[in-house]
């Protein structure tokens, strides 16, 4: 029997494995996408995620990132908030999974090429199609199969008032004009812009409508204006972004990053709390009190949780949305704090 099988090995899992295998687990990873896995995502890496990759002993190369800069797609008014605490990291998401994957294989992580079907417990151990396991943590996605198995997702309620988000990715061969993370504000959605390297610029695009990349482009017409002669990649798409779950334990299964619930991309927090709280998991199950992660998972969410759904609130009433940007501008230290709260 091993100590710890992971099921999935996008980033969060692998930073859980890799936790693992440092505190003495005998670590296995259910995935069955061959490296590198992508994913429809922002790529830019707040500065206490770059300071959580460290902390793994996992380097990669990317844009060095100064700060957030927001930008009113209509008037074009400009608020921008430094990092105070080190930069951030533009990096592809096929490079950053690369390097976790060298990592742990590094530690001697088994992955198996095996998508988890059937997941059964007792008191003593897990069993997931036919492998036995003292803990499983499940970090299989914003969808997660195994949350839903469970019976743990939930239908947040936000969700039967407002129409679903989703998240649209393009990279552009480009050299990045700034080396600030540009998120532009239209009336109904935003684009989020990170310098990835020489000559690449990724762009992110949250929204509720379902229309056609290109077509969502149009809203912000000094960007679709810089990007017009450059050469795009496919697009990626990934959504309902907001997932929520009852809980992240169930006796002996543990839930990590987009399973253990996602509110929205719009702080860009995503990847932080998945690094973060992989270590906190394996922290409780190295002192024996699995139950304890959920405490801990809800205090390093807490402000992600927060920051988020009261942007997200503010979004969804049309009389204070337009005023987001300007009030970024009109009030830039308190902008910046908050910034910097997340970084």
């Amino acid at each position: 029997m091993i100590d710890l099988l992971v099921v999935g090995g996008g980033p969060a899992g692998l930073a859980t494995a890799i936790h693992g295998a440092r505190r003495g687990f005998e670590v296995v990873v259910a995935e069955p996408r061959p490296t590198p896995i992508d994913k429809a995502c922002g790529e830019g890496l707040m500065p206490s995620a770059v300071r959580a990759l460290d902390a793994l002993g996992v380097r990669v190369p990317g844009g060095r990132l100064r700060g957030i800069r927001y930008v009113d797609a209509e008037g074009g008014r400009r608020a921008e908030a430094l990092f105070r605490t080190g930069p951030g990291l533009g990096v592809r998401r096929t490079v950053l999974h690369e390097a976790l994957a060298a990592r742990a294989l590094g530690l001697g992580v088994r992955v198996v090429p095996h998508r988890i079907r059937r997941v059964s417990q007792s008191d003593a151990y897990v069993t997931a199609d036919g492998i036995a396991a003292r803990y499983l943590v499940a970090a299989d996605g914003l969808h997660s199969p195994t949350r839903r198995a469970l019976g743990l997702t939930v239908r947040p309620a936000a969700a039967r008032r407002h129409p679903p988000r989703y998240g649209l990715r393009r990279h552009y061969g480009v050299e990045p004009w700034t080396d600030l993370v540009e998120v532009h504000w239209s009336a109904d959605c935003e684009a989020y812009v990170t310098p990835l390297g020489p000559r690449q610029v990724g762009v992110a695009i949250l929204t509720s409508s379902r229309l056609p990349f290109d077509e969502q482009l149009t809203r912000f017409p000094t960007l679709a204006a810089r990007l017009r002669t450059a050469d795009g990649s496919p697009v990626r798409g990934a959504g309902p972004l907001r997932q929520q779950a009852r809980a992240r334990t169930a006796g002996r299964v543990l839930f990590v990053g987009d399973a253990a619930g996602y509110v929205d991309a719009l702080t860009g927090e995503g990847l932080t709390l998945a690094l973060t709280a992989a270590d906190a998991l394996v922290r409780c199950l190295r002192e024996g009190r699995p139950q304890a992660y959920e405490q801990a998972w809800c205090r390093l969410s807490r402000s992600y949780r927060l920051l988020t759904r009261s942007l997200l609130w503010i979004r969804n009433q049309p009389a204070m949305a337009p005023l987001i940007t300007p009030a970024a501008a009109r009030f830039p230290g308190l902008f910046q704090s908050t910034v910097n709260l997340l970084a």
